[in-house]
């Protein structure tokens, strides 16, 4: 779709009768009314309309984790990860304030906190460990193929079909580890912008030690944020699609995660995930593939969550999901549903 342009969060104003909506990507846009005479000249100016209209686009994406406000932004314009380094957000309501760490802007409600402190269960924690965040890619997630999982290049052309609907939208990457699908997803130049989310600071910082090694996304459209998928720091009815690659399994509340991702979505937005299943046949598989995790600190099988498909799907339309499909492989499941 061409290069990316920046994508700024700055407060902007807000016109009567001026939203107007962006053909296949569906982000909302504001203009002003446009009269006969005025309608005429936009059409004769289109570079000039266009540059509007990508410097128009909502600007109160990022919110609060704790009341969802809309972040002020003081800094840089841009969406790409030099400006957001460079910016700090701070919420209109409760005067909270957020600043960006090393390379990602922290979003969690304990951002900031100095004295006050939690854990997370043992399965979150571990993937906040360095030595955990290093191996991810070099070793650890090509064991879930012996799951069935196809591997990254096929799981992401799976991912790319079911998000055609979305195309040219904000996309928000969900647990995303080391950025292995988040990269994937911003180089396709599909998306206006790509999210890379994850709890773990050591997982955004080995993503940026990747994405270091390639000049192509350093400017483009891709930022770093550190959030709780169960407290996720966007607006309501603000994102076109949700991706989550091998996560739900490790959630502390898989219920909590989903229905947060069915709020922060458009009305037809798309949620695609993928996770180990639990059956008979398949756990044996699946506790094969999560060996690594349960040698390192000594984890039972138990202590991960793993459904079976309709587990899944009545999970997805107890939080307002409709239209759920899915591609099963032993126990790997690729699934999607969408915001009604």
């Amino acid at each position: 779709m061409g290069s990316l342009k920046q994508f700024p969060f700055q407060t902007l104003p807000k016109p009567s009768n001026s939203l107007r909506v962006r053909p296949r990507s569906g982000l909302l846009l504001r203009r002003p009314f446009l009269g006969v005479r005025a309608r005429a000249a936009a059409v004769a100016s289109e570079p000039e309309t266009q540059i509007q209209q990508d410097n128009s686009l909502k600007a109160d994406l990022l919110a609060c984790p704790i009341c969802y406000e809309p972040l002020i932004r003081k800094g840089p314009s841009g969406f790409n990860l030099p400006a957001i380094y460079r910016s700090g957000f701070q919420c209109q309501k409760c005067n909270k304030s957020f600043s960006s760490r090393n390379v990602f802007v922290d979003l969690t409600i304990t951002s900031g906190t100095k004295e006050y402190s939690e854990t997370k269960p043992a399965r979150t924690e571990l993937f906040r460990s360095p030595l955990v965040s290093f191996l991810y890619e070099r070793g650890w997630r090509q064991n879930f193929n012996r799951s069935g999982f196809p591997g990254p290049d096929e799981e992401f052309s799976m991912a790319q079909e079911y998000f055609q609907s979305v195309a040219g939208g904000l996309l928000v990457d969900v647990s995303c580890g080391s950025g292995l699908f988040s990269r994937k997803f911003a180089k396709s130049g599909s998306y206006s912008a790509v999210i890379a989310l994850d709890f773990s600071e050591n997982m955004l910082r080995q993503c940026y030690e990747f994405i270091k090694q390639d000049d192509s996304l350093l400017n483009t459209n891709l930022a770093l944020v550190r959030a709780d998928v169960s407290r996720l720091p966007f607006a309501s009815c603000s994102v076109d699609a949700v991706h989550a690659g091998a996560a739900l399994h490790c959630w502390p509340s898989p219920s909590n995660a989903v229905a947060e991702i069915s709020r922060i979505l458009k009305s037809g937005g798309v949620f695609v995930a993928t996770t180990f299943l639990s059956s008979p046949l398949n756990s044996p598989l699946s506790a094969e593939a999560l060996r690594p995790l349960r040698q390192f600190v000594g984890q039972s099988n138990n202590n991960y969550n793993f459904f079976t498909e309709k587990e899944i799907e009545d999970l997805c339309k107890s939080c307002g999901l409709i239209n759920y499909t899915s591609d099963v492989r032993r126990a790997f499941i690729m699934f999607s549903a969408q915001k009604p």
